[in-house]
This record gives C-alpha cells, sequence and structure tokens, in this order.
C-alpha cells in the first residue's frame, strides 16, 4: 500500500465528513449552473466519503448519470476536494443510481463470466475498470463461491475469474 492509499485508507469520520462536504458544494454549483434540481445527501463508510445526488424526476439528473459522465464528474469532485484539503480523496459519487445501475450491469457481466467457468473455462477475464467497479466485482464473485484476482496495472487493470481453490 503507497503512502497516500495509505493516508486515504486511515481518514476520520470527521475527515471524511469534510471531503463530503466540499464534495457536495461543488456538485451543487454545478448543478445551479446547468440549471439542475436535486438533492445532495451526505454519507461515510468503509474509509470513504459518499455523495449522492437524487431528484424527484429523474429525468432532470439523465445527462449527469450516465456512467461515463459521473466517472467524469467523480473525478473533478475528488480534485475540487484534493484542492482544499490538501489529502487525496477517494471519495464516490453517485448521481440519479447511477451506482445502482453499474452494480447491477456488473453482476449481468460476472454471471455471464461465471457461465463460461461453469461450462469449462479455465478463466473469464472482465473489461478494465476502476478500483471501485473491481472491489463490486470482487465481492460479487466471492458470492457465486469463485475466486477473483486483478491483473495488468494502470488503465488495463481488470479482473480475472476462476474456480476456487
Amino acid at each position: 500500500m503507497t503512502d497516500v492509499q495509505h493516508d486515504a485508507a486511515t481518514r476520520t469520520l470527521e475527515q471524511l465528513e469534510e471531503e463530503g462536504d466540499i464534495a457536495a458544494d461543488y456538485i451543487e454549483e454545478l448543478l445551479d449552473i446547468c440549471d439542475l434540481d436535486g438533492d445532495i445527501d451526505i454519507d461515510a463508510r468503509n474509509g470513504r466519503a459518499y455523495v449522492s445526488v437524487h431528484a424527484a424526476d429523474a429525468a432532470d439528473l439523465a445527462v449527469l448519470s450516465r456512467p461515463d459522465t459521473v466517472t467524469a464528474l467523480q473525478e473533478l469532485t475528488r480534485l475540487a476536494v484534493q484542492t482544499k484539503t490538501g489529502a487525496f480523496s477517494r471519495l464516490i459519487l453517485d448521481v440519479g443510481g447511477s451506482r445502482d445501475a453499474r452494480r447491477e450491469e456488473l453482476g449481468r457481466l460476472v454471471a455471464r463470466a461465471a457461465e463460461r467457468i461453469e461450462t469449462g473455462a479455465s478463466e473469464a477475464a472482465l473489461p478494465p475498470m476502476s478500483s471501485y467497479e473491481r472491489k463490486l466485482v470482487h465481492d460479487l464473485v466471492a458470492e457465486r463461491g469463485l475466486h477473483s484476482e486483478s491483473r495488468g496495472e494502470g488503465a488495463d487493470r481488470h479482473t480475472v475469474i476462476t474456480r476456487a481453490g
């Protein structure tokens, strides 16, 4: 674990709440600029700040809730937090339920990979994804009684699924 990762992993609740507040202010400004309505919830769990944006009318956030847009917005929000705190941020941003939708999509990917393993493949590789998404995949794979590991470096880092033990 690098010093940056260790520092991020040992954040106090107060530090995570500060990250969430800074992120919420940043997102609120963006929503105002875009003339979009949205409510923001802040939470801290598993050593990360979680910021969720939701609206009574999901159509209000449709453009911002696209997976690539959420990923880009999350990175910009992390940079805004880092600029104010001077510390690397691992905050997670959810816009209009995008994280739940992505978890369901990853669940379908894992199910297809598990079928390949069950029909005789020695392993099944998934496409490259973020560390957060790989963590979700590892959890989904473990629930199925299979084994997974991350391989590759940087933008090519991906998960490979095999039979357990």
